[in-house]
């Protein structure tokens, strides 16, 4: 048995609209792990034992695109939020709607501050932190990485 992306949608649907966290499927030689918080994949296969999330590598030497002066070092107090995948990064739900968070807005660790699109799926990305947005260091329809800054917050 074989699930289309439709299924796969519906099922990442269903764990949306549930209160659990993570979801873990396998059948026959079929493994799916989703999850709630936008985990993202490390390109081998899926391990179903807890384990803990390693550190990621280094980024190799390359220069940063210039976004604005608000893209260099966080200040004291300050956080980044980083993309929980690799995939294009929307500021917004949809081409011409308002951006889901601006410089100033307030966040709580559950506000959708984007989505990442990885193979067709959306994967709407939460702050994970409370404060205020100081800046927005993603370019809408960019290609991101695991692990790049999207916001920058300023705690408190």
């Amino acid at each position: 048995m074989s699930l289309t992306a439709a299924d796969i949608a519906e099922i990442a649907r269903l764990l949306d609209e549930s209160k659990f966290s993570s979801l873990n499927l396998e059948m026959g030689g079929f493994k799916l792990r989703i999850r709630r918080d936008g985990g993202g994949w490390a390109g081998e296969p899926a391990s179903f034992e807890e384990t803990p999330e390693p550190e990621p590598a280094p980024a190799p030497e390359a220069p940063a695109p210039a976004l604005s002066q608000e893209a260099g070092a966080a200040r004291a107090g300050e956080v980044d939020v980083p993309a929980p995948l690799l995939g294009n990064f929307y500021s917004s739900p949809r081409p011409g709607d308002p951006p889901f968070v601006e410089v100033g807005d307030t966040v709580n660790e559950d506000t959708t501050i984007a989505i990442i699109e990885v193979m067709k799926l959306m994967n709407p990305i939460r702050a994970g932190v409370s404060g205020t947005v100081v800046a927005v260091l993603a370019e809408n329809g960019s290609a991101v990485e695991e692990g790049q800054p999207l916001i920058r917050v300023k705690v408190g």
